[in-house]
């Protein structure tokens, strides 16, 4: 593990959230699943030595919060966690819609969905990240030919050094895109990934990387 054990809070526990919580305890961080439904999670904590709490109480007893929630139940469920303030939130979602039977972002160029969690999350410290691969990269990369680039955003320099961290934990090569508007940019990337991944029939394991040319 690159640095100390932190108290993590994931708020969702699908494909993305589960991945982290394996991939976050293997490194030796102590994890807290937010979820509503305890029995759904079960399998999950076992494996992990997670606890599981409602996700306010999660989120209030966490140093950082990982929000893994689809898009629709990201603003209800983002108002619900209280005040927030001060802590590192880590935003890995995506404002993703079907549109005439494509994904697509429902915003863009003039804000993000980061720029909105932000609003919602008064006082937050959050950090844009983790939206640009697949679950199963996240999960585990250790095999890749080469460290996987991750690009994060976010206005508080010490947040995202805290985040920074966590992303080489996760096996990744963390890059800083600058301030939380630049969000507008890392977002349309997962669309990047996503089209090369479940449309071009490149498949889900593979991952944007920063090769040097000597």
């Amino acid at each position: 593990m690159a640095g100390a054990c932190m108290k993590i809070a994931i708020i969702g526990a699908g494909n993305v959230g589960s991945a982290l919580a394996r991939a976050l305890a293997r490194a030796g961080h102590a994890i807290t699943l937010g979820v509503r439904d305890s029995a759904a999670v079960t399998a999950l904590s076992a494996e992990t030595g997670a606890q599981v709490l409602a996700p306010a109480e999660a989120a209030l007893a966490a140093e950082v919060v990982v929000l893994s929630l689809p898009w629709g139940a990201a603003e209800g469920v983002a108002r619900s966690l209280g005040q927030l303030g001060g802590r590192i939130v880590i935003d890995c979602m995506n404002p993703l819609v079907r549109t005439d039977g494509r994904l697509a972002l429902d915003r863009g160029h003039t804000t993000s969905g980061a720029e909105t969690l932000a609003g919602w999350l008064t006082g937050a410290r959050l950090v844009k990240t983790l939206n640009q691969v697949g679950a199963e990269v996240m999960e585990r990369n250790d095999r890749m030919a080469h460290r996987p680039a991750m690009f994060m955003a976010g206005d508080d320099a010490g947040a995202k050094a805290t985040v920074s961290g966590l992303l080489a934990d996760l096996g990744f090569e963390p890059f800083d895109a600058g301030d939380l508007v630049q969000a507008r940019i890392l977002e349309p990337m997962a669309l990047v990934w996503i089209n090369q991944a479940l449309v071009r029939g490149k498949g889900r394991n593979w991952a944007f990387a920063a090769l040097p040319n000597p």
